[in-house]
């Protein structure tokens, strides 16, 4: 049983997304606005949390602070939903770019909301599965140049400095780091990063590549090279 923590001022859609979610068999706990999420989620809390469904719009703390703190701290790689009113691609592409692992706008059906966080667990779990059971043909830790990612401790150095990278910013540059210098096509980073999830989209593709390039940069490295009209690839040095 994975459990949820459900985040929305709104008490009618609150109550809509929970039971979607324990239809699911999820345990779900829920928080009223951005304050009582990051009490929740932030330590001296002791519980620990497999994903969250964040509101966007909610007064005094938005979801948009809420994942932003969330990312800086030592649970950083607990996955975040993001729910908003607000359709615009910009909207969308500020909520990945802040760390969200996907976005959900209303209204949504039930259906949805319950294969995409689906989708995202799955994504967890196949990261999970890499640091316990590492592909045979690559070494472990992953080395390519300046750049080192550790399975077994979800961490990754760039000239010996630490990186935060989400779950989903992490198994893209794992696929990336099994095969430097080799080409990836998004629909290959699809397949093998994203367990063939099928709600992923080109352009969420190019958002987290662009998330782990800015965060390797600011280290004074960038290992990612793209590949126009085709796809992304590692630099072997």
């Amino acid at each position: 049983m994975k459990q949820i923590l459900v985040v929305d001022d709104d008490p009618h859609l609150r109550d809509v997304v929970v039971y979607t979610l324990q239809r699911e068999g999820h345990g779900v706990t829920t928080a009223h606005d951005g304050r009582e999420a990051l009490a929740a989620l932030l330590p001296p809390s002791p519980k620990t949390f497999d994903l969250v469904v964040l509101d966007i719009l909610m007064p005094e703390v938005d979801g948009l602070e809420v994942c932003r703190r969330l990312r800086a701290s030592e649970r950083r790689h607990v996955p975040v939903v993001f729910l908003s009113s607000r359709d615009e691609e910009i909207d969308k592409v500020l909520g990945l770019e802040l760390g969200g692992d996907d976005y959900v706008t209303k209204p949504f059906s039930p259906r949805e909301l319950a294969a995409r966080v689906k989708a995202v667990l799955r994504r967890a779990d196949a990261v999970a599965s890499m640091a316990s059971q590492p592909p045979p043909e690559a070494p472990r830790p992953l080395r390519v140049g300046p750049v080192v990612l550790d399975l077994s401790r979800h961490e990754v150095r760039c000239h010996d400095a630490a990186l935060k990278l989400t779950v989903t910013e992490f198994g893209l540059l794992a696929s990336l780091m099994e095969r430097p210098g080799v080409v990836l096509s998004r629909a290959q980073l699809m397949e093998r990063a994203y367990a063939y999830d099928n709600l992923i989209t080109e352009r969420t593709i190019d958002t987290h590549v662009k998330r782990v390039r800015r965060k390797f940069r600011d280290a004074g490295h960038d290992p990612i090279e793209t590949v126009h009209g085709v796809g992304y690839k590692l630099r072997e040095a």
